[in-house]
């Protein structure tokens, strides 16, 4: 009797240890995405706090850094300082990244405007600041006041100029 209850015991802990052994352990991809997703987090972060450093810059037609920024030298630098690669002109810039849905966009991405649609001319560029119940912010560099922070949801003038939004994060480090 006493020699079945140990080999009982000792079947009932083998067993217990074949379950145990089975199964599923945390997902390494779980964690890997939600670093990925700090990562971009934080980067969309940082892109935000360079652009408001310049607030108040006065625009300069062709300029790419602190003594005076047109819409696309301004997205052009800020990118530049989280080594994303953006061209210089809003035209090029427009045709790099991802698009993304204007109801999906996050700080970071970047807002094209024209006049005549899509076939139209790209005519300017501004950085998405943030999204809130009041409407979509961007923060860019106007001819008249410069470095700017504007609610394009509820602008006359920039709303019906609105043509699309593209992420550029997938640009980082690349030529």
């Amino acid at each position: 009797m006493q020699k079945s209850i140990v080999n009982s015991f000792i079947f009932l802990i083998f067993a217990l240890t074949l379950v145990y052994s089975c199964q599923p352990t945390r997902s390494t991809s779980t964690s890997s995405n939600s670093s990925k997703v700090s990562a971009e987090t934080s980067l969309r972060n940082g892109l935000i706090k360079d652009a408001e450093k310049y607030k108040g810059v006065k625009y300069k037609y062709a300029g790419k850094d602190p003594k005076g920024f047109d819409c696309s030298g301004f997205t052009y630098y800020v990118c530049s300082k989280h080594n994303i690669k953006l061209s210089s002109s809003s035209t090029s810039q427009s045709k790099q990244g991802v698009e993304v849905a204007l109801s999906k966009v996050k700080p970071g991405d970047l807002l094209f405007f024209g006049r005549d649609g899509r076939n139209g001319k790209i005519q300017h560029v501004g950085i998405v600041y943030k999204i809130t119940s009041e409407g979509l912010y961007m923060i860019h560099s106007s001819s008249k006041r410069g470095i700017v922070i504007d609610n394009v949801t509820t602008s006359k003038y920039w709303k019906p100029k609105l043509l699309f939004a593209k992420t550029i994060l997938d640009l980082k480090g690349k030529s």
